[in-house]
């Protein structure tokens, strides 16, 4: 399918059996580097409504609405802090064995383009996060299947050293489906709605 925002994973030929059976230990550093540098927990309540997961919303939403701009910084932000996130949940999902970058791209594509301001709908930015509610609830039902298929996942690499590839394209499915859905209504890049597929 044709849409403005899409990811890419590199399918591994094998994964690192040691690895993948301590990667709940393995992850900690790099989630409190996430949990650091996207804002959330510790003391940030009162910046929740500008931000969403450490992007930078509101200003935007009101850099859209009032000026039509989207600075060039604040898109760069938001599009790299996505990209590490994806990086860091293919590693999480036992997708990737390579500990996720903070800054180079590794074997996660994310494809997420400059939007042409001027082409966006004015008024629509106040919405987008409304009209993707119906996202919400599919995601989170996937959300729930993408955790079984990662636990059965988790026993098939520690016994072959591979990752089926049918569940490997079923989660990356899903992480594809959150980041056209996140970018839509929380990094405002696109106007064009978010499918409801895994592909």
């Amino acid at each position: 399918m044709d849409y403005p925002v899409n990811l890419t994973i590199d399918y591994p030929e094998r994964l690192n059996r040691l690895t993948t059976a301590f990667r709940i230990i393995l992850i900690v550093p790099i989630v409190f580097v996430l949990a650091l540098i996207s804002g959330s927990g510790w003391g940030n309540a009162w910046r929740a409504p500008l931000v969403v997961g450490g992007t930078v919303f509101v200003p935007t939403v009101l850099m859209l609405l009032f000026r039509q701009k989207y600075p060039r910084w604040w898109f760069d932000w938001n599009a790299n802090l996505a990209k590490f996130g994806l990086r860091f949940g293919a590693y999480a999902c036992l997708l990737r064995d390579t500990y996720p970058s903070t800054d180079e791209e590794q074997a996660v594509h994310a494809q997420i383009d400059y939007p042409q301001v001027a082409q966006l709908k004015t008024g629509l930015p106040l919405v987008k996060w409304f009209l993707a509610i119906p996202h919400y609830f599919v995601l989170g039902c996937l959300a729930v299947a993408a955790f079984v298929v990662i636990v059965i996942a988790w026993f098939a690499i520690l016994f072959t050293g591979r990752y089926p590839r049918a569940l490997f394209d079923f989660v990356v499915g899903v992480m594809q489906w959150g980041l056209r859905v996140g970018a839509y209504a929380f990094l405002l890049v696109t106007d064009v709605y978010p499918p409801f597929s895994l592909k």
